[in-house]
C-alpha cells in the first residue's frame, strides 16, 4: 500500500523530538512551520558556488523531456510545492550534497548506458539508497556478524550500550524514510550501507559510490529495522520487542551480504 503522509496541518509535531527527525533539528523550521517553504527559501541555504538549484516542478519545466536525473546534472532539482517527499529530498541535498552528487553522476552514467526506458541493477540500488538509505558505522565485528544472520536481539539489545554511547551510529539519508517518520510509532526499515571503524562515514560512502565500488546491485544493501535502535521506538525498552515486532525478519536462506566498507576485506 502506498504511504500517505499526514498533512502539514495535522501531523503530530512530537515526532520532531524523536529519532530520526530529531537528528534533523537544524532544519526543523522547514518541517514545523505552518507554511510550506518555497524554492527560494531552500536555495538561500545553498552555497554560493553550488552547481544546482531547487526549481519548482511545473509543466513548463517538464516539457524539456529530460529524465529527472539528467535535469539535476544540468543544475535543476525539480521540486514539487507543498510536498513532503520533495521537501525532505531538498533537506538531504542541503546536508549531504557530496553524496547526492555522487548518486546523480552514477544515475546519469547509467541512463546514458541503458537508455531512458531500461533500468540496470545499479540504477535500482542507487534509487533504493537515495529513497531509503542509512549509513551505519560500527566498531565491533560481533555486531556485524549478528547483522549478517539477522540476529536482531544481539545487534540491538545485547549491544545496546554501543548504540547509546555512539560507538555504533546510524545516519538516515533516505528522504522517503524521513517522510515515513512523520507517522508516530511507524516501524521503519531502511536499506543500509555499513562501514567499519571510520570517522567521516558519509564522505567515505560518497567516494565509494563515485568510484563505483558500491551500489551496483540492490542485494548489496542490508535491511536495517531502524525501530530497533535503542530509544527510537518505545518497544526498545523490552528484549521481547526484538523477537515479536514484524519489522524484525529472519534472514532469507542463501542471503549473503558484502563486507563492510573499511573492513579488511573491503576496497580501500
Amino acid at each position: 500500500m502506498r504511504y500517505v503522509a499526514p498533512t502539514r496541518e495535522a501531523f503530530d509535531r512530537r515526532v520532531l523530538a524523536s529519532p530520526p527527525l530529531l537528528d534533523w533539528a537544524a532544519y526543523a523550521h522547514f518541517i514545523d512551520s505552518d507554511a510550506w517553504p518555497d524554492t527560494a527559501g531552500l536555495n538561500a541555504l545553498l552555497p554560493a558556488d553550488t552547481a544546482v538549484r531547487f526549481v519548482t516542478q511545473e509543466p513548463a519545466l517538464l516539457a524539456d523531456g529530460l529524465h529527472y536525473e539528467e535535469r539535476i546534472a544540468r543544475g535543476a532539482i525539480a521540486t514539487r510545492p507543498a510536498n513532503w517527499h520533495d521537501l525532505f529530498n531538498a533537506l538531504v541535498w542541503l546536508r549531504y550534497p557530496t553524496l547526492k552528487h555522487a548518486l546523480n553522476a552514477r544515475q546519469v552514467a547509467e541512463i546514458e548506458r541503458m537508455g531512458p526506458r531500461e533500468r540496470s541493477r545499479a540504477q535500482c540500488a542507487l534509487t533504493h539508497f537515495d529513497e531509503a538509505g542509512i549509513i551505519v558505522t560500527l566498531r565491533d565485528a560481533d555486531m556485524l556478524a549478528a547483522w549478517d544472520r539477522h540476529d536482531w536481539q544481539t545487534l540491538f539489545w545485547t549491544h545496546r550500550d554501543a548504540w547509546l554511547r555512539g560507538e555504533a551510529r546510524a545516519e538516515v539519508f533516505g528522504h522517503a524514510l524521513l517522510e515515513h517518520a512523520l507517522t508516530p510509532d511507524k516501524l521503519l526499515v531502511g536499506k543500509a550501507v555499513v562501514l567499519m571503524d571510520v570517522d567521516d562515514a558519509a564522505a567515505v560512502c560518497a567516494k565509494a559510490i563515485a568510484r563505483g565500488e558500491i551500489l551496483n546491485d540492490p542485494q548489496e544493501l542490508r535491511p536495517l529495522p531502524l525501530s530497533g535502535l535503542p530509544g527510537w521506538h518505545e518497544g526498545t525498552a523490552h528484549a521481547a520487542f526484538y523477537t515479536t515486532a514484524p519489522c524484525f525478519q529472519p534472514v532469507r536462506e542463501g542471503r549473503v551480504y558484502p563486507p563492510a566498507l573499511g573492513s579488511a576485506h573491503a576496497s580501500p
